[in-house]
């Protein structure tokens, strides 16, 4: 189901789609990096969700996609922890201008990043502000005593969380301010980990990519190896692939680098959007036929399985053709 999110006043209740909060608290917990504590007006339970899941807020107008920091059970409360970018597209400065009382609009959680709760061990990498997920899966695992270790780079004086992480995960943090030892750190825990451990990374594209790279050198299943990254911009340009329109037979070329959303626009077939990041799920287009390659923040694991649908601005095709109910 496509969520439409539209800024209203917060009564506590879900409507189309979307959650209808207020802002209970606000607290810096690094420079430039702002928390919030949402809740519902009638302090009611908000629902559970997988460790590492997401809400997408209603930023006067854009949508943006923040992590929920909380370990994922029943609570009156969720909360986020969102870094100011002066030249982004203003959702962060839309978060960092709210007030305690504010309505604030999002969809309920969901999850594309969620640990693998048969897994041996978990390592767990994160940079900058990347650290918002890996916060939730620290949090899980030592609620179910499961097996993890972290792994944050930061800048000088920018940890964020870091009290509580210490707190929290004791001699499994490991925190750097140089990037080299950070790295040196994350090729050595990969060369050593026990058969059978995942590893998570979210933050920056490069960390990302060394943590990739660096797995598949190493023999690691691209299975075990899971990333969470911060938006579109984030993603490789991807392979070409065909695009069929099934109510007219038309064929369109979706080159590397170019969005399927962006073809479908020069074709002159309009399909509503309004993040282009993958979070809001305007953009959702029926498939027919064939395998889609997700890289949204919005379907849910078992939407992804259904392969029905696609996000338009971010996903593209894992086979040379998608057929499309368009």
């Amino acid at each position: 189901m496509t969520a439409t999110l539209a800024p209203a006043p917060a009564t506590g209740r879900e409507d189309a789609g979307g959650l209808l909060l207020e802002v209970a608290e606000i607290h810096d917990v690094a420079p430039g990096i702002r928390g919030l504590v949402l809740r519902r007006p009638d302090g009611g339970l908000l629902p559970a969700h997988p460790p590492g899941s997401h809400v997408v807020l209603d930023c006067g107008g854009r949508r943006n996609a923040y992590s929920l920091t909380g370990d994922g059970s029943p609570s009156e409360t969720y909360r986020v922890s969102v870094l100011l970018c002066p030249d982004g597209d203003g959702g962060s400065a839309f978060v960092h201008a709210l007030r305690p009382g504010d309505p604030v609009t999002a969809t309920g959680p969901r999850s594309a990043f969620a640990p693998v709760s048969t897994a041996r061990h978990h390592v767990l990498v994160a940079g900058g502000i990347g650290i918002t997920p890996m916060l939730s899966h620290a949090r899980a695992a030592v609620r179910w005593g499961r097996s993890f270790e972290l792994l944050y780079g930061h800048r000088p004086g920018a940890g964020a969380h870091l009290p509580e992480l210490r707190d929290l995960c004791g001699a499994r943090l490991s925190a750097y301010e140089s990037t080299s030892e950070m790295l040196d750190r994350v090729r050595a825990v990969l060369t050593d980990s026990p058969i059978g451990t995942h590893v998570y990374v979210c933050g920056p594209a490069p960390l990302i990519a060394f943590v990739e790279e660096t797995a598949a050198a190493l023999g690691w299943p691209d299975a075990r190896v899971h990333a969470e990254r911060f938006s579109a911009a984030d993603l490789d340009p991807g392979l070409p692939f065909t695009a069929r329109l099934t109510r007219s037979g038309t064929r369109i070329a979706v080159p590397a680098g170019t969005s399927l959303l962006a073809a479908l626009a020069e074709a002159g077939i309009a399909v509503p959007s309004t993040c282009r990041q993958g979070v809001c799920g305007e953009c959702r287009v029926p498939v027919t036929a064939g395998r889609p390659l997700h890289r949204d923040l919005y379907l849910s694991e078992s939407e992804r399985a259904a392969e029905d649908a696609v996000m338009c601005c971010v996903s593209r095709s894992l086979d040379d053709e998608l057929e499309l109910d368009l």
